[in-house]
Order: C-alpha cells, then sequence, then structure tokens
C-alpha cells in the first residue's frame, strides 16, 4: 500500500480492494478492525476503481454490518468509507441508501459519540450533493447510469433528518448536526435558481419540528437535549427558509404556522406553555425576525415576557429576559421598552443575586442605551452611564470563573455600546478584556462570533457612512430637521490608533480562527462584518505584513468568495490592498496564489467603485508579472476584456492602472494573439498612449510595444498604419529625458528596423537616423547606446546607409 501506483485504474487498486475486505470479513464483530485495514478501506474508497470493487463486492452489506457494531472505531471507518463510496457518483448514492436505509443512517446521527455522529453528517452531506448534483463526468465518464429523478430519496432523507431533531433519545451534538445538514441543503444555493420546493416542501412538513427545538427550555422537564449552539443553529435554519421564499403568499403561510405553534404553547399549558411559547419567539427573533415581530404582537405576549422578568425563578428569568433583549432590536419596540422596561431591568441589574439574569439585564440596558448608533447627539442615558455599563461588561468578560456561555452575554453588551467612540476607546486600553474576547471567538461556543465581529467593526469605523451633502446639511438646520452628529473621537487619527492597537492585541488570529468555523453561526451577514474588520486592517501598507503573517491572507480567500456581495467586495479589496503591496509569492505561497485571482477580477465589474477598480488592476499587474500560468488564470477568468475596458477610462489614475496589467498580460500568446487581430484599434491606443503627457502611462505602452515588436514582426509593419503620428511618437520617446523610456523607444525602433526594409526605409528617411547616431555614442547609458547601434547595424545591412569608418 505504501507504494505510489503508475496507474490509478490500474490491476491492484481492485485486488487492494478485495485484500481488504477479506480482512473486514475475517474480523470478530466483537473485536476491532486491524487499523491499517481500515485506512486501506478508506483510501481505497477514494479511488474509482477501489470503490467500484468494493461496491461490487458486496462491500455495501459488510460496512453495513461494522455500522450495527455500535463500535466507534469499527463505525467511523465504515462511515469513512462510504464517503468515498458514495463522492460524485449518483446511482452508487442510490442504490447504498436503499440498502442501508435512511432510518439506520439518522439513527447514526443521533448517536452520543461526538466523531460518529460527525462522521455521519459528511456522509449523509456527500449523498445530498451526489443526488443532487449528479454524475461528475470529469472523472467518472465510464459510469452512464442516472437516476432521472432524485427527489423522493432527498426527501425521504431530509423527513428523518426533522424526525431527529424531536426524537427524545437523539444526542445533542446529533440535533445540531442534523440542523447543519438542513441548514447546507434546503435553501437555493442562489436566488438565481428558480426552484424553492423544496424550501417550501420542509416549511409544511416540519417547521412545527424546527419550532420545537427552537422553544427548548433548557434544565426543563422533559426538554430536548441540546447544546449551546443549538438554538443559533436553529435561528440560522429559519432564517435561510424565510428568505427562500418568493412572495407574500408563501411569507403568510409561515407566519402563520409560526403563530399557530406559539398560540398553541402560550393558551392552555400554563407556566412551562407561555416558557415555551416566549423561548420560541426569542428564537424567531434571531433569525426571521419579521416572523418574530409579527409572533411578539399577539395578545398577551409582550405582557407575559415583562411579568416573567421579575419572576424569582432563575430559568423564567433568563427566558423573559432574553426575549427583551431581542424584541429592542426594532427602534419602535425599543422606545416602548425604554418607557416601560428600562427601570424592571434596572431593578433586575441591581438586585439579583445571580449573574446569569444581572449580565443579561445589562445587556438589554447595553442595547436601550445605543439606540442613537454612532450619532453624538442622540444620547438615550445620562452622561457617563454607558462608560458605566460598558465598564461592567469588561469586568465579565474578564472572569473567567463565570462559565463561557454566560460572558458571551457581555461581548453582546458590548456589541452595542461600542457605538459610542468614548466606549472604543477605553475597550481598546484594556489588554485584559481584548484577549479575553478574542479568547472567547476561538472557543467552541460560536454563537459569539456575530457580537465579536460587530465589536470590532465598532472599534474600526468599518461601517459603512457617507458624508452628507452640505447644501442638504443647510437645508436640514433651516428646517429644524435632527441632524447626526460625529463624536469627536471617531476622526481617522483616532481610529487608526485604535486598529494599531487591536493588530497589537492579536486580533487577526482571532478573526482566522473565527473564519474557519463551519458552524452556522457563521452566518453571511456575519462573514460581511468579518470581511469589513480586515479591509480595515490593511489600510495602512506598513500593518499588511503582520496581518499576512498572522493568516489574514490565508483568511480573506474565503471571504472573498462565499457570502454577501458587499462582504465579498470587502474581503477581495483588501486581498489586493496586501497584493499591491507585498510579494505576492510569499504572501499566498503554494497554490493559494491562484486562488487570489477570482476575487481581484470580482472587483473589475462596473457595479465596484473606482477605488475598488484601480486596486483591482494593481493586484492583477502584480500577479500578471510573475508566472505565465498566472496569466492563464487570469485569462481563463475572463479579465482581459474589462482591462481593456479600463484603458479608455477618464481617470487617470485607473487608465494607467489597466494599461500597464495590459502590459504584462502582452506576455501571453493569446493577448498577442488579440493585438494582431485585423479591424482592432488596440495597437493604434497603445501607439497613442506612447505619446501621452503621463510618463507612467507613456512607460506601459512603449513596454508593451517593445514586446510586442519583438516577438510578432507583422505588428512592426502595422505600427505606420495606425496613426500618422508614429513616428514623431518614437522620436519623442527617443529624445525624453527619461532613460526608461529611451530604453523602450530604442528596442521598439530595432525591432522595426529588423522586421522589413520598408520599414526601415521609412525610419532612416527621417530624423531617426540622427537620433540613433547620437544615442548610439551615448555611453552613459549602455542599454540604449546598444539598442541604437544594433538598429544602425540593420539599416547597413539593408544598404540604406554606410558603415561608419570609425567602427569600421
Amino acid at each position: 500500500m505504501q507504494n505510489t501506483p503508475q496507474d490509478r485504474s490500474g490491476g491492484w487498486v481492485p485486488a487492494a480492494a478485495s485484500s481488504s475486505l477479506c480482512t473486514v470479513c475475517s474480523c470478530d464483530p466483537d473485536g476491532t478492525l486491524p487499523p491499517q485495514a481500515a485506512q486501506n478501506l478508506i483510501v481505497l474508497a477514494r479511488e474509482e476503481a477501489g470503490a467500484e470493487k468494493i461496491f461490487q463486492s458486496d462491500g455495501v452489506r459488510l460496512l453495513m454490518q461494522l455500522l450495527d457494531t455500535a463500535k466507534a472505531d469499527l463505525m467511523l471507518a465504515a462511515l469513512r468509507t462510504l464517503v468515498g463510496l458514495c463522492s460524485g457518483h449518483r446511482s452508487r448514492t442510490t442504490a447504498i441508501l436503499a440498502e442501508l436505509g435512511a432510518p439506520r443512517l439518522a439513527a447514526v446521527l443521533g448517536v452520543e459519540h461526538e466523531q460518529v455522529s460527525l462522521a455521519a453528517c459528511n456522509l449523509l452531506h456527500v449523498m445530498f450533493d451526489s443526488l443532487k448534483e449528479g454524475l461528475q463526468k470529469d472523472f467518472r465518464g465510464k459510469e452512464d447510469a442516472l437516476v432521472l429523478d432524485s427527489s423522493r430519496d432527498l426527501k425521504l432523507l431530509i423527513k428523518h433528518l426533522l424526525e431527529l431533531l424531536v426524537l427524545e433519545g437523539a444526542s445533542a451534538h446529533g440535533r445540531d448536526n442534523a440542523l447543519n445538514l438542513l441548514i447546507k441543503v434546503v435553501p437555493r444555493k442562489s436566488p438565481k435558481e428558480t426552484n424553492n420546493s423544496l424550501s417550501l416542501w420542509v416549511i409544511d412538513q416540519g417547521l412545527k419540528k424546527i419550532l420545537e427545538v427552537g422553544s427548548t427550555v433548557c434544565g426543563s422537564l422533559g426538554s430536548l437535549p441540546v447544546t449551546e449552539n443549538t438554538r443559533m443553529s436553529t435561528s440560522v435554519l429559519l432564517s435561510k427558509l424565510y428568505e427562500d421564499l418568493k412572495c407574500d403568499a408563501e411569507r403568510e403561510n409561515f407566519h402563520h404556522l409560526c403563530e399557530d405553534y406559539v398560540r398553541s404553547w402560550f393558551e392552555g399549558h400554563e407556566l412551562p406553555g407561555k416558557l415555551r411559547a416566549i423561548q420560541t419567539v426569542s428564537c424567531l427573533l434571531q433569525g426571521p425576525s419579521d416572523a418574530g415581530n409579527r409572533v411578539l404582537e399577539l395578545e398577551g405576549i409582550m405582557d407575559s415576557v415583562l411579568s416573567l422578568c421579575a419572576s424569582v425563578c432563575e430559568a423564567h428569568q433568563l427566558v423573559a429576559v432574553e426575549a427583551l433583549i431581542h424584541a429592542a432590536d426594532k427602534a419602535k419596540r425599543a422606545s416602548f421598552i425604554t418607557a416601560n422596561g428600562v427601570n424592571l431591568l434596572k431593578e433586575i441589574y441591581k438586585h439579583s443575586e445571580r449573574d446569569s439574569i444581572r449580565i443579561r439585564a445589562l445587556v438589554g440596558l447595553c442595547k436601550l442605551g445605543s439606540a442613537g448608533g454612532t450619532d453624538f447627539s442622540m444620547k438615550q442615558f445620562a452622561e457617563g452611564s454607558t462608560m458605566k455599563l460598558a465598564k461592567q461588561c469588561r469586568k465579565w468578560l474578564c472572569n473567567e470563573a463565570i462559565d463561557a456561555g454566560t460572558r458571551r452575554w457581555a461581548v453582546e453588551g458590548l456589541a452595542y455600546l461600542t457605538f459610542d467612540a468614548d466606549v472604543k476607546e477605553e475597550f481598546v486600553e484594556d489588554k485584559a478584556a481584548m484577549q479575553a474576547m478574542f479568547q472567547l471567538a476561538k472557543s467552541e461556543d460560536r454563537s459569539v462570533l456575530y457580537a465579536v465581529a460587530s465589536t470590532l467593526v465598532n472599534c474600526t469605523n468599518s461601517y459603512d457612512h457617507e458624508e452628507p451633502d452640505p447644501q442638504m446639511l443647510e437645508l436640514a438646520k433651516y428646517a429644524k430637521q435632527h441632524i447626526p452628529e460625529q463624536h469627536p473621537k471617531d476622526k481617522p487619527e483616532f481610529v487608526k490608533r485604535r486598529v494599531r492597537k487591536l493588530l497589537t492585541a492579536g486580533v487577526v488570529s482571532a478573526l482566522a480562527c473565527m473564519v474557519k468555523s463551519e458552524n452556522p453561526a457563521l452566518t453571511s451577514s456575519c462573514r460581511e462584518l468579518i470581511s469589513r474588520v480586515f479591509l480595515a486592517l490593511v489600510e495602512e501598507a506598513e500593518d499588511r505584513g503582520g496581518v499576512v503573517a498572522q493568516g489574514g491572507g490565508k483568511a480573506l480567500i474565503p471571504l472573498s468568495l462565499e457570502g454577501t456581495e458587499v462582504g465579498q467586495t470587502k474581503a477581495a479589496q483588501a486581498l489586493a490592498k496586501i497584493t499591491i503591496t507585498s510579494n505576492p509569492e510569499m504572501a499566498f505561497p503554494g497554490e493559494r496564489i491562484y486562488e487570489v485571482v477570482r476575487p481581484l477580477v470580482s472587483l473589475l465589474h462596473l457595479q465596484r467603485t473606482g477605488l475598488e477598480n484601480f486596486e483591482g488592476l494593481m493586484a492583477l499587474t502584480n500577479l500578471a508579472g510573475i508566472s505565465e500560468r498566472l496569466r492563464q488564470k487570469i485569462l481563463k477568468e475572463r479579465a482581459v476584456p474589462m482591462i481593456e475596458g479600463y484603458m479608455f477610462e477618464e481617470h487617470e489614475l485607473i487608465r494607467l492602472a489597466a494599461t500597464e496589467c495590459m502590459c504584462n498580460m502582452a506576455m501571453s500568446k493569446e493577448v498577442q494573439e488579440m493585438f494582431l487581430a485585423e479591424g482592432s484599434d488596440r495597437l493604434k491606443l497603445m501607439v497613442l498612449y506612447s505619446g501621452e503627457e503621463d510618463e507612467k502611462l507613456r512607460r506601459a505602452a512603449s513596454g508593451t510595444l517593445a514586446i510586442l515588436t519583438a516577438l510578432h514582426p507583422p505588428i512592426c509593419k502595422r505600427i505606420p498604419q495606425v496613426t500618422v503620428h508614429w513616428l514623431e511618437i518614437l522620436q519623442a520617446l527617443l529624445l525624453s529625458p527619461s532613460v526608461e523610456l529611451q530604453h523602450r523607444g530604442a528596442v521598439v525602433v530595432m525591432n522595426m528596423m529588423a522586421a522589413a526594409r520598408e520599414v526601415a526605409e521609412q525610419l532612416i528617411a527621417s530624423e531617426m537616423l540622427e537620433i540613433l547616431s547620437v544615442l548610439a555614442k551615448d555611453k552613459d547609458k549602455p542599454r540604449v547606446a546598444q539598442a541604437a547601434q544594433e538598429s544602425l547595424a540593420h539599416a547597413v545591412a539593408y544598404g540604406l546607409i554606410k558603415p561608419n569608418p570609425e567602427h569600421a
């Protein structure tokens, strides 16, 4: 097994598969499978020949026996082998699903052993992908047995996942994995897909089961086993399903189902039922907030929340205070709670003996205190109150004696309070608080991710804010309208200082850990916040090396490829800034450098800003100058037409960046052929740009001409035809005070002289002969002199001039 095969589909693979299967057959069901045999099976299943041999040799039945042993190592080996068998093979997946049965797979997903549950989750994900996508013909070409309709199998698997959610015997990790699977496979990947029937089917068949998980009150009698991440995963799933709906009728049906479920618990179930109803409201407010707000307006719900906040039972208070916090999201309701609930929250905060309750009451106060956002003139509380709240949040955050789930709420509080610049300044000065927050971001409790990202966005001022129109400001003052004011400590010099302190504290490694998370808590909006922070961190060129060294470059690539459009653009712009000022081969080692191309090309789209266009072009220029393989990748991403378009841009810097990029791309054969094409003005543009006033533009354009004329003599013949000013432009290059421009001009003339006698005649008949004669004797510019001498040598060879007696 240690030798590398010469032929991946060769005869040794089926033989090795047979041997491994024999080992599996001979293993004692009460014993263990030898580790090497288990590893061999997994490796072989990744090869098409090995996977087919295992499948044809009744291997699925043997793997099923291993699953039934209930021994973790045997179950892991079987599940990982089945992943190889199902990957990208629709017909085999259908057969395996029929043999194993969806109930058995769901049961394995729900086992207590975390690794086994995770392996089962991975297998089911692969099965879903194979059933959805069908056969991957690029490497499974010989297999053409396609299943016509796999929707029945998909729905069967989803049905059992939904049943697992409310199964009392299922483990908490199994329930989380089922939720994660539903998030990944049910909603459409893109709004461009028209068919949302799977989401509609799940809402009709399983919405109440999903809400059952979301309404679970931890510690109550008969509650389902859940983890600290379960509620967040449930909220994300509900949000994804709601976002996947296409019309008002579908959304109205979703609302009715949620309202009916909440009413069923709220009416006639006494206190436990009211708690379940309020917990459901919290779950909806964290997910599809429209549905949560609708339910919150049902008769009696808000009154129950306020009355339960004063309960003597900790569990009841926890549920009610959390609901109150989530309810305050809506500005209209926040003002209602400010009037009716602030005193209540203050009483809870001051007099409760339990930290878990006090910290939640504090977050409620923080949320209400930040209702003015970044507007310095809109203070909700008395001067200094916000600072006191922030200080208490930092104190709890740093108290490691408190459990992580409770400390998470301290970060939630800071996420709201850091709208205030005074709070930001104090926070970045508190190294212990920053370190504690970063440690929480790296912990297993992923529900803290959004709060951490929000706090960092506030500290770095990386949210969007537009400068108001001066005329509109005057009009607002005249009309006595409220005008938002910027806090003095939100000025650029303060922001820059805060960014430096965050970098010193290790913010990049915390962000990199957050991005690695496969948890549903890493939502598209959370990714966008992280992208915004990264863009703020790389704003200064001197900070970029440190960001890359701590894993920032690697973390930005997935952020630039997945998430909201704004988030992807921000991450791509951060990648561009790094690529412009760093050595790309050092910043993105190995194959990673090729992954950077697509995000950079996305910055060239017309809907992007001029700055994004410019930075994208600059970064691509650096990449295009490295290797032919990178140039081919840029070509494959269809960037050249966009680069060409920006060469006509009015903005001088964008036009220059595009021309420089085209200069480097001209080293590719495909781009050279574009300049050779008949009826194209590309060559004319380069010749004219070589005569512009902007020295950098002339340098890029004449450099492109030097490359093209050296490789393609027909281009030399076409230069005199594209514009009547060609001779003046070349002479101006040779007479330029810039040695670089002189050298480029001399090389172009040398290539044209070598290309054809008639072109050489035109050049020599002008003042070019005199210019070349002078340059050929210039000992201070050896490269220019050499090119001039070679040009004169070609003229002598054509018999156009006589050789110089001094050099005879």
